[in-house]
């Protein structure tokens, strides 16, 4: 397989992957400013904290407005990691695979990248634009990205072959998921972060239910616990190894993925990508939650983000450097 085709199809994946999730990133603090009061510190502005573009965002805005956040997340043609450039990259990247890929893929993320465009046409004339937060229609667009994220997964699911292409693409839809799992936990450290008196509020228990909502893990958390508490959704989202947005499931699949597209079976030698997915692995399963938070969740979630980039930076070298 040529190492072209199979970079193409790992960045299609972590594309339309980051794309999904900065609509829940959106959304869902939208939600939740609806049940703040008003004199909550600003909540927006924390968001691009947790994609790690605020240098980027405070170069082209002057202030963390709603309407400005959500324009450079999810608009901006400058902010590279915008859910508009996430589908113009996602479709070239697919555009040049087209052999590769199956029709029905192609033509769902042509339509998705291009309803995405025609819409940001149409927000960016809007004098309405600058008002404080989401219009309703703008809440069922990033609802729509959501959908059509999960439609393409569907397809590629049952329209391509399970072989290379197929385990190249699960790796970068995983090692992306997994990062953006830590942000979304970040999230709360980030927004609402409650003084020790605010601890088990009302405050702090809505702000940890909209972390679950971010993941789309509320109603599988309350299949297996019986409370909202901030433990136990870290366990959750951390160290489960059933939910497929958590961080242990997501190297689990990119573990398997990475021993399919290396020749193990063939009897090649392991190599450093897998080496460090397996070590890293095996060290989460070896945690539990209270240790993680007597290290500091903050710290503990920065420390994945650095392996899960280790990671990625040692496919990359492995299979997309000539």
């Amino acid at each position: 397989m040529l190492s072209r085709v199979a970079e193409s199809v790992f960045w299609l994946n972590r594309y339309i992957e980051r794309a999904e999730n900065y609509s829940r990133f959106i959304d869902v603090n939208h939600q939740l400013s609806l049940d703040i009061s008003e004199d909550i510190s600003n909540q927006w502005l924390p968001l691009v904290h947790t994609t790690g573009d605020v240098e980027l965002f405070e170069k082209l805005y002057s202030e963390p407005t709603p309407s400005n956040v959500i324009q450079f997340m999810t608009f901006d043609d400058k902010n590279p990691n915008s859910i508009y450039n996430c589908l113009a990259r996602a479709r070239e990247n697919a555009r040049t695979i087209r052999e590769n890929i199956s029709t029905s893929m192609w033509e769902v993320l042509n339509e998705f990248y291009l309803f995405v465009k025609d819409y940001r046409k149409s927000y960016l004339e809007r004098p309405e634009k600058q008002g404080d937060g989401l219009s309703v229609d703008l809440s069922e667009f990033l609802s729509y990205v959501r959908k059509n994220a999960q439609s393409f997964y569907g397809c590629s699911d049952a329209t391509i072959s399970h072989d290379e292409v197929w385990s190249f693409s699960l790796l970068g839809r995983f090692l992306e998921r997994a990062d953006k799992t830590t942000r979304i936990l970040d999230m709360k450290y980030f927004i609402l972060l409650p003084s020790v008196d605010e601890v088990g509020s009302t405050l702090d228990l809505l702000g940890w239910l909209s972390l679950l909502k971010s993941a789309s893990a509320h109603e599988m958390y309350n299949r297996k616990y019986k409370r909202v508490h901030p433990l136990e959704i870290a366990e959750f989202l951390i160290l489960d190894e059933t939910f497929p947005r958590s961080i242990v499931y997501c190297l689990q699949e990119i573990e398997e993925a990475l021993e399919k597209v290396s020749g193990i079976k063939e009897g090649l030698p392991r190599n450093l990508a897998q080496d460090a997915t397996t070590i890293y692995l095996n060290r989460l399963r070896s945690e539990n939650i209270k240790s993680i938070f007597d290290k500091g969740l903050h710290e503990y979630l920065d420390d994945i983000q650095i392996e899960l980039n280790r990671i990625g930076s040692k496919i990359v070298e492995r299979f997309f450097t000539n």
